[in-house]
């Protein structure tokens, strides 16, 4: 059973798991709370396989600092490392 984290955490499950898996708390945070975290099930596509706007669309939901300025493989790079 999954620890209520309050308002701020939008999926306690998923912050939990991530939490375990050693991920920071901001970073277990961002994920936990993007609207459609949890829902592909790791069926989505290898970012490679994304566009740019769709890359772009992602950074804009994790809230990636400088990603207007990024081509696809420094978004592919950011989304990765976030």
């Amino acid at each position: 059973m999954s620890k209520n984290h309050g308002p701020h955490i939008k999926n306690d499950e998923q912050y939990e798991a991530l939490r375990d898996q050693g991920m920071s708390k901001s970073k277990a945070a961002r994920i936990a709370n993007t609207p459609d975290a949890g829902k592909k099930g790791g069926k989505s596509k290898p970012y490679e396989e994304w566009t740019k706007e769709e890359l772009y669309d992602q950074a804009q939901k994790v809230d990636i600092q400088g990603r207007s300025k990024m081509d696809k493989e420094q978004l592919i790079k950011a989304l990765r490392s976030n």
